[in-house]
């Protein structure tokens, strides 16, 4: 699962920020999700695809 972000251009990886604060985002291979730290979210990455909609994050837990 955590190969299924080699089908996303690095370079747009680099572009892609958080919708909501526009900061920046690491990407968790193990979950294969997009972190926004600053939200408290994380993106879902399907089918190699970052699925940047606040509806569709996960909110991070302490």
């Amino acid at each position: 699962m955590a190969d299924k972000l080699s089908n996303v251009d690095p370079k747009m990886l680099e572009l892609l920020v958080c919708p909501l604060t526009k900061g920046r985002l690491t990407f968790d291979r193990q979950a294969n999700e997009l972190i926004s730290e600053k939200a408290r979210l994380a993106y879902p990455v399907r089918d190699g695809i970052p699925i940047m909609l606040v509806s569709e994050a996960r909110t991070i837990e302490d």
